[in-house]
């Protein structure tokens, strides 16, 4: 017979009821369509349920982010002998995970880039998670490539950054550029454009 659930896993449970609604809210009403009440319908709870996990709709949009960048760092992959899976991927436009998952992932982060620029709260929320994205890229690559200094770590990841996020947005339009050829670009790029140390 099943254990009956402590009062922790219950709340844990009812917040990712609550997430999983909010999800689903945000990505097709956006931040400014999508109430409480929306969210609490969707959930199947009462408003006054969700205000005893999440103190207002920027808590929940800090939840959402918090395991957004959660995801982002479990499938992070900057060993050297992953650059041409790296590339492979990027050119092809592809990305780890669930696509289903990630492709609400990708919109739900633009919803908050926007929201960003006008709520205070947000803002902080993304910097937050970028600055908590760039750290552990850093205490990877430094792993991989210990004879590289920050200054050097920071140029690649950076880069890696620029190039996924990239990526991700060019993903809304029609790819132009033949994938095949852009792995071969990609892959050289990578390949001989990873900051050398100082020693070398």
């Amino acid at each position: 017979m099943n254990q009956p659930l402590n009062k922790e896993e219950r709340a844990r449970l009812r917040r990712d009821q609550i997430i999983t609604a909010a999800r689903i809210c945000f990505r097709n009403h956006g931040f400014h369509g999508a109430g409480m009440a929306e969210i609490a319908q969707m959930s199947a709870l009462s408003v006054g349920q969700i205000y005893r996990y999440f103190t207002n709709k920027d808590a929940i949009i800090e939840e959402i982010v918090r395991r957004i960048v959660e995801t982002k760092v479990n499938h992070m992959q900057f060993k050297k002998g992953d650059l041409q899976e790296t590339a492979a991927m990027l050119s092809h436009r592809l990305m780890a995970g669930d696509p289903q998952e990630q492709e609400i992932d990708h919109a739900l982060m633009l919803e908050v880039a926007a929201e960003a620029t006008r709520n205070p709260t947000v803002a902080r929320i993304l910097r937050e998670a970028d600055d908590k994205l760039f750290g552990e890229a850093m205490d990877m690559l430094t792993g991989i490539r210990p004879d590289l200094n920050q200054a050097q770590l920071a140029v690649w990841v950076e880069f890696m950054a620029v190039m996924c996020e990239g990526t991700a947005f060019r993903r809304l339009n029609h790819q132009k550029a033949n994938p095949s050829l852009l792995n071969t670009f990609y892959l050289a790029l990578f390949t001989t454009h990873l900051p050398a140390s100082e020693d070398s």
